[in-house]
C-alpha cells in the first residue's frame, strides 16, 4: 500500500493549526476545571450558609421549647413523675411547620415525646442507625450528655414519609436525664444546591461548547486565509514562473545570437579568408609560380588565427580553467583578457579557495564578474577596476568596483537587464547582492552562503578525479 505523503501547503496548515487547537485544548480544559473548582466551592459556601441558617433556626425553637417547659422543669425534682408528665404534654403539643416537632428520649433510649410519629413513644430505640448506618439515637442521647449539639441523619419525613436529610440540635436535661431535641429536614437545601450544581454544570458545558465553536472558527478562518494566500501566493509564483521562462527564452536567444555573430564576424570572415588564400596559392602552384609558398604561410596563420578565436568563444561560454582550477584562476583569465581588450587598469585580489566552492556558486560568481565587466567596458568610462574575491566565515563574496561614472538608473536602462541576470543568478542560491552607485564609480557586491563551501576532503578529491580524467 502507498503512503500518502503530505503537501507543503497541508504542512504549513497543520503546522498553523496544531499549536492552536493544542492552546485552545489546554485553555478549555483548564477554564473548564477552574470554574468547576470555583463553582463547586461556592456551592459548598451556599450550602454551609444554608445550613447553617437552618442550625440558627433549630436553636430558636429550641430556646423556645426550653422557656415553655422552664418553670416546670425549674420547680420540679428528679423524680417528680407529674412534672415530667406535664412537660411531655407541652412538647407534644408545640407542632411548628408541616414537619416541625419536639422529641425527648432519656439517657436509656425511651422515646417519651414524638408527637408527629406517635409509634416510637413508649419504646426503647437505642441501637437505632438510619440507613446509611449512622447512629442516631445513640448520637442524640451522647450529644445530650455532652452539653448538647447538632447531629446530621437520614429520617422518615411525616408529611411524605419519604426518607429525608434531617438536622437536628439536642439538648440535656441532665435533672432528668432527658435528651430534648428538634430537627428540620434540609432537603430543600439539597435540592436548591443539587440545582445550583446542575446550573453550575450546565454553563461549564456550554462554555466548552463556546470555546469549541470558536475554535472551530478559528481553525476555518485559518484554513480560508491559508487558502486565499495559497491561491494568491500560487498566481504570483505561477507569473513569476511565467516571467522566468520568458527570460529564459530571451537570454537563450540572446545567446544564440551573440554566437551567431561572434561566429559570423570573426571565424566566418577568417575561414574566407583562408579559403581564397588556399585557392589563390593551389592557382600559383598549378602555374608554377613560387609564390605560392607565401600565400599557403597565410592560409596557416588564418588557420591559427581561427583556432585562438574558437577557443576564445569557447572560453566565454564555459572556460574550462574553471572547472579545473577553480574561481580563482579563472576569474584571472578573464581579468587578463578584459585588461587586454579594454586598456582599463584592472587589479585582482583573491583568497586561495583550493577550489572549494560548488559548481552553481562558482558559475555564478564567474557569470557575475562577467557581467559586471561587460557593463564597465559598455557603460562607465571607468580608468581603474578592482576586483575582489574572498571567503569567509559565512561563505564567500566577490566585489568589483570600478571609478566610471555610475549607474544613472540603477536597475533600469542600458544596464537593467545585466543587473536582473546578476540578481537572479544570486537568488538562486540564496546569496545576496549589493549594488551602490555614485558619481565616484560603482561597487557590485556578490555573496553566496556557507552552504556552497565544499569540505576540504571532498574539494581536494573532486580536483584529483579531474586531473585524473
Amino acid at each position: 500500500m502507498r503512503r500518502r505523503t503530505l503537501s507543503y501547503g497541508q504542512k504549513i496548515f497543520l503546522l498553523a493549526t496544531l499549536p492552536l487547537v493544542l492552546a485552545v485544548g489546554a485553555i478549555a480544559v483548564v477554564v473548564t476545571n477552574q470554574s468547576r473548582i470555583l463553582a463547586e466551592t461556592e456551592i459548598r459556601e451556599l450550602e454551609t450558609q444554608l445550613i447553617e441558617a437552618k442550625r440558627a433556626e433549630l436553636k430558636n425553637y429550641l430556646s423556645l421549647a426550653r422557656t415553655a417547659i422552664g418553670s416546670i422543669y425549674g420547680n420540679a425534682s428528679p423524680f417528680d413523675e407529674g412534672a415530667k408528665l406535664e412537660a411531655t404534654q407541652v412538647l407534644s403539643a408545640m407542632l411548628y411547620g408541616q414537619d416541625g416537632f419536639f422529641f425527648v428520649y432519656d439517657y436509656d433510649g425511651n422515646n417519651l415525646v414524638s408527637p408527629r410519629q406517635t409509634s416510637l413513644i413508649g419504646q426503647n430505640w437505642s441501637g437505632l442507625s438510619d440507613h446509611n448506618g449512622v447512629p442516631v439515637v445513640d448520637a442524640l442521647i451522647e450529644t445530650a450528655r455532652s452539653g448538647g449539639g447538632y447531629h446530621t441523619y437520614d429520617w422518615t419525613k411525616p408529611s411524605t414519609g419519604e426518607t429525608a436529610r434531617m438536622v437536628t440540635y439536642v439538648i440535656g436535661l441532665q435533672d432528668w436525664r432527658w435528651a430534648l431535641g428538634t430537627g428540620i429536614f434540609i432537603d430543600d437545601v439539597l435540592e436548591t444546591v443539587s440545582t445550583a450544581r446542575a446550573d453550575t454544570t450546565a454553563r461549564i458545558r456550554e462554555t466548552f461548547v463556546i470555546i469549541v465553536l470558536i475554535t472551530i472558527a478559528a481553525l476555518v478562518a485559518v484554513f480560508v486565509t491559508g487558502l486565499l494566500l495559497n491561491l494568491r501566493e500560487r498566481r504570483l509564483a505561477d507569473t513569476k514562473l511565467k516571467a522566468l521562462t520568458e527570460r529564459i527564452l530571451d537570454t537563450q536567444e540572446e545567446e544564440r545570437g551573440r554566437v551567431a555573430r561572434e561566429l559570423h564576424d570573426s571565424i566566418s570572415q577568417i575561414l574566407i579568408g583562408v579559403r581564397y588564400t588556399l585557392e589563390l596559392a593551389r592557382r600559383r602552384l598549378k602555374s608554377g609560380d613560387q609564390g605560392a609558398s607565401d600565400n599557403l604561410d597565410q592560409g596557416i596563420d588564418g588557420l591559427t588565427g581561427a583556432i585562438h578565436e574558437v577557443r576564445r568563444i569557447s572560453a566565454d561560454l564555459r572556460p574550462g580553467v574553471l572547472d579545473d582550477l577553480g574561481l580563482g584562476p579563472a576569474l584571472k583569465s578573464l581579468i587578463d583578457a578584459f585588461r587586454a581588450r579594454t586598456g582599463i587598469d584592472t587589479y585582482f585580489e583573491t583568497v586561495v579557495f583550493r577550489n572549494r566552492l560548488d559548481d552553481d556558486a562558482k558559475i555564478a560568481l564567474y557569470r557575475i564578474a562577467q557581467e559586471a565587466l561587460t557593463n564597465v567596458e559598455r557603460h562607465a568610462d571607468a580608468t581603474e577596476v578592482k576586483v575582489d574575491v574572498f571567503g569567509h566565515r559565512k561563505g564567500a563574496t566577490l566585489r568589483i568596483q570600478d571609478n566610471g561614472r555610475g549607474l544613472t538608473t540603477p536597475g533600469g536602462g542600458s544596464g537593467g537587464l545585466g543587473l536582473r541576470n546578476m540578481q537572479e543568478r544570486i537568488d538562486q542560491l540564496n546569496g545576496t547582492l549589493r549594488v551602490l552607485s555614485s558619481e565616484k564609480g560603482t561597487m557590485v557586491e556578490a555573496s553566496v552562503p556557507l552552504s556552497h563551501m565544499l569540505p576540504p576532503e571532498q574539494s581536494i578529491n573532486r580536483s584529483d578525479t579531474r586531473k585524473t580524467a
